[in-house]
């Protein structure tokens, strides 16, 4: 009964900290909140998806003018926010009328949970066909159904609760979705009770690459191809520890087969994006760590008419914008027949050594981020851009033929672009199996 007592004591003490972080952080943000309290919803619900075994309301965003065979994002508040807050503050219906795809906004009910937090923890809710996972996953097929979106481009993506909600789907539902993203959240299957998710969010657990792939490998019979992740984390999270981040990129390296060290690492003003990539160049994993950031979604709000989102309370101007970024990693720009399931979103840059790896400059980083204060990146240009390079239509040619893929960096955007022959040369005599002198 002593030991009892103790555990209960333990697991008050660890919300406690919870909940004064949250409420802090909330506090913090309505000090200095510039939006006005009052905002138009753009969102509508749909009722009637599936049987719903996780209890959870749907609500979505379609463009009016949504072309066919389009991308499908599901977007997954955190804890203590609605549907409308997170789209409010990502911009992410905002990009989707820019770019034309549909969000689905899964959103819990406090019946569920009373903090509105997804059960990214909970057996019954983070299996196969089971709880809220099979209630999104029924989300999904209602808007493929409804919207007549393409089935091969569904993507997931989430804040904290919804973050580590996100990973779920990616883990049981992998044949679903081409690709996710996490934002200051947990990977798959770190916690199966309450207090287990605490102290996943505060401690650094001790675990293998390969424990945590194999929870990716058992829950479901799918054996591949897998998601690609996008990953961010702040350095200053006091709500979720970033070493979660870390377990996330393990997690997934050992599910892709990848090696543990980067392909290539770039910086972009003070912060650290690190890229690994298959071996066709083909980028599947990126982990951005947003030097100083507390906990919440990265904004960047001094990109003007091209921005989205606002910043408040867990969405943080930062000077780069995850959702713009993650947007392009997905390729959400592209059409159908120009997007395969694992292919590339930003060019190979030029690296500069140092200290043994690969590091490029921000203003160096060709089609991806390059200074925050400059405009935000548009996928769709980066496309035009693209076929016109004739070393990315080299590159392409080899691919198509099973071929190794030629290593050309990309030059600037804007740019001259010029054939790179070290490179192709290469490629042909190692595909010739044949050495270079």
């Amino acid at each position: 009964m002593r030991n009892f007592g103790k555990a209960i004591a333990h697991l008050q003490a660890l919300r406690r900290k919870f909940e004064g972080l949250l409420e802090a952080a909330r506090t913090k943000a309505d000090r200095s909140r510039k939006a006005p309290a009052h905002r138009p919803t753009r969102l509508r619900e749909l009722t009637g998806f599936g049987a719903n075994p996780g209890n959870l309301r749907m609500l979505v965003h379609v463009p009016e003018r949504l072309p066919s065979m389009a991308p499908l994002v599901v977007a997954l508040h955190g804890c203590n926010q609605s549907a409308e807050e997170y789209d409010y503050g990502t911009g992410w219906s905002s990009l989707a009328d820019r770019l034309g795809f549909a969000v689905v906004y899964p959103e819990q009910q406090p019946a569920n949970n009373p903090k509105n937090c997804f059960s990214w923890f909970l057996p019954g809710d983070i299996a196969r066909d089971r709880g809220e996972a099979h209630s999104i996953q029924q989300m999904v097929e209602h808007a493929i159904a409804s919207f007549g979106v393409d089935r091969r481009r569904v993507f997931a993506t989430g804040l904290s609760a919804g973050g580590a909600m996100a990973a779920v789907m990616l883990a049981t539902y992998p044949e679903v979705f081409a690709g996710g993203a996490v934002i200051a959240g947990l990977p798959y299957g770190c916690a199966r009770s309450v207090q287990q998710a605490f102290e996943a969010m505060f401690t650094e657990q001790s675990q293998s690459a390969h424990a945590l792939g194999d929870r990716v490998r058992a829950a479901s019979r799918h054996r591949g191809p897998w998601p690609k992740i996008s990953i961010w984390h702040g350095t200053a999270d006091p709500i979720v520890k970033s070493s979660n981040a870390e377990d996330i990129i393990r997690q997934w390296i050992n599910v892709h087969g990848l090696s543990a060290a980067p392909s290539y690492e770039e910086l972009i003003g003070s912060h650290t994006r690190r890229v690994w990539s298959d071996a066709d160049g083909d980028a599947l994993i990126e982990a951005f760590s947003i030097s100083g950031m507390a906990h919440g979604v990265p904004l960047a709000t001094t990109m003007g008419e091209d921005g989205c989102g606002a910043a408040g309370a867990f969405f943080l101007d930062a000077g780069i914008s995850s959702t713009h970024h993650i947007a392009g990693f997905w390729r959400l720009g592209e059409g159908p027949a120009e997007m395969p399931r694992a292919s590339a979103v930003v060019s190979e840059p030029r690296p500069i050594r140092a200290e043994g790896r690969a590091v490029v400059a921000a203003g160096e980083a060709a089609g991806g981020w390059s200074d925050p204060d400059e405009p935000s990146f548009d996928p769709e240009q980066d496309a035009r851009r693209r076929a016109h390079d004739p070393n990315h239509v080299i590159a392409a040619a080899f691919k198509a033929a099973g071929l190794p893929v030629p290593n050309i960096p990309s030059g600037p955007p804007g740019a001259a672009t010029h054939v790179a022959p070290g490179p192709i040369i290469e490629a042909a005599l190692k595909a010739a199996g044949l050495t270079r002198i």
